[in-house]
């Protein structure tokens, strides 16, 4: 049975369920001990900061421990010291090469590198870059940013002056893109290969995740991020954001070299993208299913909880008035 440890666990409990589902022994770790996906995996366990000089060999010790067959990184924060530590991590670590997830990470530079494959991009902009006849509206957005933070809309040049001069964080400048919203989540071999693409919907998001979208077998949209995806090349799991503008051209704006938000959309779709990450873990091949999925499945999210209690160790555990059918009792593996 593989193991698959999961760092930054925060509140992707739809995630490591899945994987639990698929067969895998799921660990999951995080800085924040009310973390509620650290108590829907089979162990969990407490880590420091990722800025922390030890966090890499607290994940090391982990690794060899539990005999861990594959790292998945939940959240953008760990990903570029992941990718530099794979080597001393003795893991699969699912990120492409560390080049790549800086640039990524870099929203002009990952701006720049699109332009330069010949992919379709918004007009962007340092700070010294502005043109004087610059369109409006604009977005002030953090070259280093997640989870729609430190990102501002401009209508004028007095509104563009004062967000840039009042955001905390090295910014760019980004022309607002007119038409759909879509994302692609996909899914790469270790060589780089497409394995698929399942396009959605942006209905509604908050706070920059999507709460409501749908399935689309768009073609056009498969064929980009297929051909993005090749050409950076990315490896692993990553979501694509764009937009169909009226002119019916694809602008790119991000990719994010995650699990998206809507995780259990394409998950409900048929994608299988957990048992396809095993199978890399294990060291199989899996031939491409590009365009395998089931179009117009709806997701609509809501809040749930989960409420834990005390166990005599001190370490919290699901409360068992709580429980499910699908609830599991995790062990720390604190000392």
């Amino acid at each position: 049975m593989p193991t698959v440890l999961f760092t930054c666990a925060g509140m992707r409990v739809d995630i490591v369920t899945a994987f639990r589902g698929a067969g895998a022994t799921t660990i999951a770790v995080d800085v924040d001990r009310y973390a509620p996906a650290l108590y829907r995996a089979d162990r969990y366990a407490l880590v420091g900061r990722i800025e922390e000089d030890g966090y890499v060999a607290s994940l090391r010790d982990l690794v060899r421990a539990h005999d861990v067959d594959v790292i998945v990184p939940l959240a953008d924060m760990d990903q570029l010291k992941l990718a530099h530590a794979r080597d001393e991590l003795d893991a699969l670590v699912l990120l492409p090469d560390a080049e790549v997830v800086d640039r990524m990470g870099d929203k002009y530079a990952a701006h720049r590198l699109f332009e330069e494959l010949g992919f379709d991009s918004p007009a962007t902009y340092l700070q010294d870059e502005i043109p004087d006849d610059l369109e409006f509206p604009v977005l002030v957005k953090a070259r280093r940013g997640y989870g729609s933070r430190h990102i501002y809309r401009a209508h004028d040049r007095e509104a563009l002056e004062l967000e840039l001069e009042r955001t905390p964080v090295e910014s760019m400048v980004q022309a607002v893109c007119p038409g759909a919203e879509f994302s692609i989540d996909l899914v790469c071999d270790l060589e780089g290969r497409c394995l698929n693409a399942i396009p959605r919907t942006m209905i509604e998001s908050k706070g920059g995740e999507s709460i409501k979208g749908m399935t689309v077998k768009d073609w056009e949209l498969i064929d980009l991020a297929r051909g993005l995806s090749e050409a950076i090349p990315l490896k692993g799991v990553a979501t694509v954001q764009c937009f169909r503008g009226p002119d019916g051209k694809h602008r790119i704006t991000d990719v994010n070299l995650r699990f998206g938000g809507a995780f259990p959309l394409p998950q409900a779709a048929g994608g299988r993208y957990p048992e396809l990450v095993l199978a890399l873990a294990a060291g199989e091949r899996p031939e491409p299913r590009v365009g395998a999925f089931t179009e117009g499945v709806v997701m609509t999210r809501f809040l749930s909880h989960l409420c834990l209690t005390a166990a005599p160790d001190g370490t919290l555990e699901p409360f068992s008035e709580e429980l499910s059918e699908e609830s599991v009792s995790p062990r720390s593996l604190q000392p």
